[in-house]
């Protein structure tokens, strides 16, 4: 069966990567970043044209690509329509060339303000014009919107995140007073589904809502329009009851999605060879455990700790790891 990770950043473009994703029958979605107002997102590392765009068009069947754009800076938010004019006509050149997707980041909620210091949000009318592009254009909407709930929380050596906020303070928010809490953010995020209801949203990192499954069922049992990916939120998962994870991935098989979030900034090939099998051993280290958590049931290994396989019905399987990403993203 063919495995889509539906959520990474991979620049595979070399011999040996490409013999790894096809031994393990890995199809990829490499997901372009928006980062910096002001800024030319494809001059990043993880741009559309470098290298995800061009791997797409080389390799078809193995890859795909999910587009951005760079967020407003306060000149734009002065001259909304210049800002909606030149990214619409960004987005049609890009989905023109094949992306399948747009991503929208984390820095709308958490980072852009306007002049008068508020928080540019995910539902702020700048953007409903280029949502409403996007739902024309029958193409995706990835959002991640806010961050894990630990991101308010102090910092706590058990939690899954506690790696990532001890490394970058500037996105932890706890004790930060006059940013947006969790809560606004996932509600401005629910407005967005409100709103447009052609549009297909997959919520990045399981929705910003790793730390419970019940509040996932409440969104699909409210907005049709509403998938999500698992990248990076395995833990969080394994940290909830077990049986009540399974039963929730059964109840729901036809709206998540497997993602790794590999991320890798520099090209596979312009890797050292001994960087270069480092990342080989690191892809195929995720995308085993990965798998082995989700099919298997008993006890195993991820990421260092000990947890308890899912065990999913192999119907439901089918979906997470390649039915839903074919149906999302009109993957071939």
């Amino acid at each position: 069966m063919t495995l889509i990770d539906a959520h990474a950043h991979l620049p595979a473009d070399h011999a040996e990567a490409l013999a790894l994703l096809k031994e393990l029958g890995v199809q990829v979605l490499n997901i372009s970043l928006g980062l910096d107002a002001g800024g030319d997102w494809r001059s990043g590392p993880m741009s559309g044209e470098q290298p995800y765009q061009r791997l797409a068009e080389s390799g078809p069947r193995q890859f795909a690509w999910c587009t951005a754009f760079d967020p407003p800076t306060l000149a734009d938010l002065a001259r909304p329509s210049t800002f909606t004019e030149r990214t619409l006509a960004s987005l049609a050149r890009d989905f023109a060339a094949g992306a399948v997707a747009c991503k929208v980041w984390k820095n709308i909620g958490l980072e852009v303000r306007d002049r008068d210091g508020r928080f540019v949000m995910v539902d702020s009318p700048l953007l409903a014009p280029i949502f409403d592009f996007i739902a024309r254009e029958d193409r995706a909407l990835i959002l991640h919107t806010g961050e894990p709930r630990a991101c308010w929380l102090p910092l706590d050596p058990a939690s899954p995140h506690f790696d990532y906020y001890r490394d970058h303070p500037e996105w932890h928010m706890h004790g930060r007073p006059g940013f947006p809490s969790h809560a606004e953010l996932i509600v401005a995020r629910d407005r967005v589904l409100e709103r447009h209801p052609k549009l297909r949203v997959i919520g990045a990192h399981l929705g910003s809502l790793e730390y419970d499954v019940g509040e996932l069922e409440a969104r699909f049992r409210r907005y049709n329009n509403f998938w999500v990916d698992t990248a990076e939120r395995l833990l969080d998962l394994c940290l909830q009851p077990h049986e009540r994870v399974r039963s929730f991935f059964e109840a729901y098989p036809d709206r998540a999605l497997y993602g790794s979030d590999l991320l890798f900034e520099t090209a596979f090939s312009a890797m050292s060879a001994i960087q270069r099998q480092a990342a080989l051993e690191q892809m195929r280290l995720v995308l085993e455990q990965d798998q082995a958590y989700y099919r298997n049931a008993g006890p195993l290994s991820l990421r260092g700790r000990q947890v308890q396989g899912l065990g999913l019905s192999p119907s439901t399987a089918r979906c997470l790891f390649e039915g839903n990403a074919r149906s999302c993203y009109a993957l071939g």
